[in-house]
Protein backbone atom coordinates (compact mmCIF):
# COMPACT_ATOMS: atom_id res chain seq x y z
CA UNK A 1 0.00 0.00 0.00
CA UNK A 2 1.45 3.39 -1.21
CA UNK A 3 2.17 5.75 1.69
CA UNK A 4 -0.39 8.40 1.03
CA UNK A 5 -3.17 5.73 0.71
CA UNK A 6 -1.64 4.20 4.34
CA UNK A 7 -1.89 7.91 5.70
CA UNK A 8 -5.21 8.20 4.04
CA UNK A 9 -6.59 4.80 5.30
CA UNK A 10 -5.58 5.70 9.47
CA UNK A 11 -6.48 9.19 8.81
CA UNK A 12 -9.97 8.54 7.96
CA UNK A 13 -10.59 4.68 10.00
CA UNK A 14 -9.24 6.69 13.27
CA UNK A 15 -11.67 9.38 12.89
CA UNK A 16 -14.73 7.30 11.72
CA UNK A 17 -13.97 5.68 15.04
CA UNK A 18 -13.50 8.11 17.26
CA UNK A 19 -16.78 9.86 15.88
CA UNK A 20 -18.61 6.77 15.70
CA UNK A 21 -17.90 5.29 19.09
CA UNK A 22 -18.40 8.57 21.62
CA UNK A 23 -21.40 9.18 19.41
CA UNK A 24 -22.67 5.61 19.97
CA UNK A 25 -22.01 5.82 23.56
CA UNK A 26 -23.38 8.83 24.04
CA UNK A 27 -26.42 7.66 22.48
CA UNK A 28 -26.92 4.13 23.26
CA UNK A 29 -24.37 3.35 26.32
CA UNK A 30 -25.81 6.29 28.44
CA UNK A 31 -29.08 5.86 27.98
CA UNK A 32 -28.93 2.04 28.36
CA UNK A 33 -26.57 2.23 31.66
CA UNK A 34 -29.91 4.14 33.06
CA UNK A 35 -31.94 0.86 32.71
CA UNK A 36 -29.68 -1.36 34.84
CA UNK A 37 -31.87 -1.61 37.96
CA UNK A 38 -30.72 0.82 40.26
CA UNK A 39 -29.18 4.30 40.68
CA UNK A 40 -25.91 2.44 41.72
CA UNK A 41 -25.84 0.05 39.08
CA UNK A 42 -26.36 2.75 36.09
CA UNK A 43 -22.91 4.39 37.34
CA UNK A 44 -21.20 1.10 37.63
CA UNK A 45 -22.57 0.09 33.73
CA UNK A 46 -21.82 3.47 32.40
CA UNK A 47 -18.36 3.55 34.14
CA UNK A 48 -17.31 -0.10 32.85
CA UNK A 49 -18.55 1.03 29.15
CA UNK A 50 -16.21 4.17 28.72
CA UNK A 51 -13.43 2.20 30.76
CA UNK A 52 -13.63 -0.87 27.87
CA UNK A 53 -14.12 1.90 25.10
CA UNK A 54 -11.05 3.93 26.63
CA UNK A 55 -8.49 2.00 24.86
CA UNK A 56 -10.03 1.88 21.38
CA UNK A 57 -10.90 5.42 21.34
CA UNK A 58 -6.78 6.17 22.11
CA UNK A 59 -6.00 3.90 19.12
CA UNK A 60 -8.22 5.38 17.03
CA UNK A 61 -6.82 8.92 18.26
CA UNK A 62 -3.44 7.71 17.21
CA UNK A 63 -4.32 5.92 13.83
CA UNK A 64 -6.46 9.37 12.89
CA UNK A 65 -3.06 11.60 14.20
CA UNK A 66 -0.46 8.93 12.29
CA UNK A 67 -2.46 9.39 9.09
CA UNK A 68 -2.32 13.29 9.49
CA UNK A 69 0.69 13.90 9.31
CA UNK A 70 1.37 11.94 6.31
CA UNK A 71 -1.37 13.68 4.63
CA UNK A 72 0.47 16.29 5.18
CA UNK A 73 3.89 15.57 4.13
CA UNK A 74 2.35 13.69 1.13
CA UNK A 75 0.48 16.92 -0.08
CA UNK A 76 3.10 19.36 0.77
CA UNK A 77 3.19 20.26 -2.62
CA UNK A 78 -0.15 21.30 -2.92
CA UNK A 79 -0.29 23.02 0.75
CA UNK A 80 2.09 25.56 -0.53
CA UNK A 81 0.53 25.89 -4.34
CA UNK A 82 -3.24 25.64 -4.10
CA UNK A 83 -5.64 27.88 -2.90
CA UNK A 84 -7.94 27.28 -0.13
CA UNK A 85 -5.86 24.26 1.38
CA UNK A 86 -3.74 25.90 3.63
CA UNK A 87 -6.84 27.74 5.23
CA UNK A 88 -8.77 24.05 4.87
CA UNK A 89 -5.45 22.23 6.92
CA UNK A 90 -5.37 25.29 9.47
CA UNK A 91 -9.10 24.80 10.41
CA UNK A 92 -9.17 21.19 10.47
CA UNK A 93 -5.72 21.35 12.21
CA UNK A 94 -7.70 23.77 15.02
CA UNK A 95 -10.61 21.40 14.83
CA UNK A 96 -8.49 18.60 15.93
CA UNK A 97 -7.24 20.36 18.72
CA UNK A 98 -10.10 21.11 20.44
CA UNK A 99 -11.70 17.46 19.50
CA UNK A 100 -8.52 16.41 21.44
CA UNK A 101 -8.53 18.73 24.16
CA UNK A 102 -12.10 17.94 24.81
CA UNK A 103 -11.38 14.19 24.79
CA UNK A 104 -8.60 15.01 27.06
CA UNK A 105 -10.75 16.49 29.70
CA UNK A 106 -13.67 13.96 29.28
CA UNK A 107 -11.22 11.58 29.94
CA UNK A 108 -9.32 13.33 33.57
CA UNK A 109 -13.81 13.84 34.54
CA UNK A 110 -14.45 9.90 34.04
CA UNK A 111 -11.44 8.79 35.72
CA UNK A 112 -12.57 11.36 38.31
CA UNK A 113 -15.65 9.31 38.26
CA UNK A 114 -14.32 6.13 37.74
CA UNK A 115 -12.32 6.76 40.72
CA UNK A 116 -15.36 7.37 42.95
CA UNK A 117 -16.20 3.97 43.00
CA UNK A 118 -19.35 4.29 40.83
CA UNK A 119 -21.60 7.06 42.24
CA UNK A 120 -24.81 6.97 41.88
CA UNK A 121 -26.15 8.30 38.35
CA UNK A 122 -29.68 8.35 36.26
CA UNK A 123 -28.50 7.97 33.13
CA UNK A 124 -24.78 7.65 32.72
CA UNK A 125 -24.27 11.37 32.93
CA UNK A 126 -26.55 12.65 34.92
CA UNK A 127 -25.93 12.36 38.81
CA UNK A 128 -28.48 11.07 41.53
CA UNK A 129 -29.51 13.03 44.44
CA UNK A 130 -27.61 11.16 46.37
CA UNK A 131 -24.19 11.99 44.13
CA UNK A 132 -24.86 15.31 44.42
CA UNK A 133 -25.66 15.64 48.07
CA UNK A 134 -22.81 13.04 49.19
CA UNK A 135 -20.19 13.97 46.50
CA UNK A 136 -20.76 17.47 44.84
CA UNK A 137 -17.20 17.28 42.91
CA UNK A 138 -18.23 14.13 41.19
CA UNK A 139 -21.93 15.47 40.54
CA UNK A 140 -20.38 18.34 38.91
CA UNK A 141 -18.06 16.10 36.73
CA UNK A 142 -20.89 13.72 35.64
CA UNK A 143 -22.86 17.29 34.53
CA UNK A 144 -19.71 18.22 32.71
CA UNK A 145 -19.62 14.86 30.78
CA UNK A 146 -22.99 14.71 30.26
CA UNK A 147 -21.98 18.62 28.00
CA UNK A 148 -18.75 16.83 26.71
CA UNK A 149 -20.25 13.32 25.31
CA UNK A 150 -22.04 15.43 23.10
CA UNK A 151 -19.16 18.07 22.18
CA UNK A 152 -16.42 15.68 20.72
CA UNK A 153 -18.95 14.16 18.49
CA UNK A 154 -19.63 17.11 17.46
CA UNK A 155 -15.92 18.19 16.83
CA UNK A 156 -15.07 14.96 15.35
CA UNK A 157 -18.40 15.20 12.59
CA UNK A 158 -16.89 18.70 11.38
CA UNK A 159 -13.86 17.02 11.24
CA UNK A 160 -15.62 13.87 8.89
CA UNK A 161 -17.06 16.89 6.97
CA UNK A 162 -14.12 18.76 6.46
CA UNK A 163 -12.03 15.67 5.59
CA UNK A 164 -14.58 15.44 2.81
CA UNK A 165 -14.21 18.83 1.51
CA UNK A 166 -10.38 18.09 1.88
CA UNK A 167 -10.70 14.89 -0.32
CA UNK A 168 -12.68 16.97 -3.29
CA UNK A 169 -9.63 19.67 -2.95
CA UNK A 170 -7.36 16.95 -4.23
CA UNK A 171 -9.63 16.27 -7.91
CA UNK A 172 -7.29 17.59 -10.68
CA UNK A 173 -9.81 19.73 -11.64
CA UNK A 174 -9.84 21.29 -8.27
CA UNK A 175 -6.13 20.95 -7.78
CA UNK A 176 -5.55 23.04 -11.28
CA UNK A 177 -7.51 25.51 -10.96
CA UNK A 178 -6.87 25.92 -7.25
CA UNK A 179 -3.27 26.17 -8.71
CA UNK A 180 -4.16 28.68 -10.92
CA UNK A 181 -5.70 31.26 -8.65
CA UNK A 182 -2.40 31.42 -6.25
Amino acid sequence: MARSTLSRTLHDVGLSAWFGGTLANAVALNAAAGEAGSDSATGRVANAGWDRWTPVNAAAIGAHLVGSVGQLRANKQRLAAQQGVAGMSFLKTLLTAAALGATAYSRVLGQQVSAAENPPSKRGTKPSRRTKAARPDVAAAQQQLDTLQWVIPALTGALVALSSYAGEQQRPSEVATGVAAS
